[in-house]
């Protein structure tokens, strides 16, 4: 187990988080090697990584560039699917 660097300031809480050794280890070379705490450094891998989920796109977003880019000429594609369905399957047991 690691604790975070002691309270310095009301908003700051102590955390315990359950590291590998290997993690820990990498935490370690880290911080030294940057000359800051562990603490700093998970706190800006944490930003880092909030800042990355916020910026993700759902799916939505990413389609809008593609949605209605091809036109079929059918403006009742969503609406007529099941009757599209059935004609083909029609069509196909007919051809037997």
């Amino acid at each position: 187990m690691m604790n975070m660097n002691t309270i310095t300031s009301q908003k700051e809480v102590i955390t315990t988080a359950r590291l590998p050794r290997d993690t820990r280890n990498k935490l370690l070379v880290l911080s030294k090697g940057k000359n800051i705490t562990m603490s700093q450094v998970i706190i800006q891998a944490l930003d880092m990584y909030y800042e990355k989920e916020e910026n993700e796109l759902d799916s939505y977003t990413l389609g809008l560039p593609y949605f209605g880019r091809y036109s079929s000429g059918k403006g009742d594609l969503s609406t007529a699917y099941k009757e599209r369905i059935k004609e083909k399957l029609r069509a196909q047991q007919n051809s037997y």
